[in-house]
C-alpha cells in the first residue's frame, strides 16, 4: 500500500530578526528572539521573519502562521503559503515575513503554527517593556537619612 498523504511534521520554527538565503541553498537565520524587550509601549517592529522546517510528510499542504495578542484570541497578523512534500525523505523550508507589526502591551504573545488547520506547534513571545535611563550619567540621588 502507497500512502498518498501524510500529515507532516513540524521540524523546526524560530522567530527571527532576518533570513537570507546563499547561492547554494542555504540559509543564514539571523537574530534569533527570545523575548523582545522594549524601551515603550505601543512599539511598532518593523520586520519579523518566521523560519518553518517540514518534513516526513507527503502530498500538498496549507501552512497558516498567526502571531497572537496576549489576550490570546486577538490575531496581530495571519499568513498562508502552500507547499508540496513529494515523498516522505524531503524536506521544504517555509520563511514568512511580518512587518510592521504593533505592539501595543507588555504580555506575552504566542506564535502558532499550523498545516492544514491542524495546530502543529505554538509557542511563547514574551513582549518586556524595559525602560532606559533618560540620563544614564546623571548620579544616583542621595539617600534621605532621617
Amino acid at each position: 500500500m502507497n500512502a498518498t498523504r501524510i500529515l507532516p511534521d513540524l521540524q523546526c520554527s524560530l522567530l527571527c530578526e532576518e533570513v537570507r538565503q546563499e547561492a547554494n541553498g542555504n540559509f543564514f537565520i539571523i537574530g534569533v528572539i527570545n523575548l523582545l524587550r522594549v524601551p515603550q509601549l505601543p512599539i511598532v517592529a518593523g520586520r519579523l521573519c518566521v523560519f518553518n522546517r517540514w518534513t516526513a510528510g507527503i502530498g500538498r499542504f496549507n501552512e497558516t502562521i498567526r502571531l497572537m495578542a496576549p489576550d490570546q484570541m486577538t490575531v496581530l497578523r495571519k499568513s498562508e503559503s502552500k507547499f508540496e512534500l513529494p515523498d516522505a525523505a524531503t524536506h521544504t523550508t517555509n520563511v514568512m515575513f511580518f512587518g510592521n507589526i504593533e505592539f501595543k502591551t507588555a504580555g506575552t504573545y504566542f506564535v502558532e503554527v499550523l498545516v492544514d488547520d491542524v495546530m502543529k506547534l505554538r509557542y511563547p513571545i514574551p513582549v518586556m517593556h524595559v525602560p532606559q535611563n533618560q540620563n544614564p550619567q546623571a548620579p544616583a540621588a542621595p539617600e534621605n537619612k532621617a
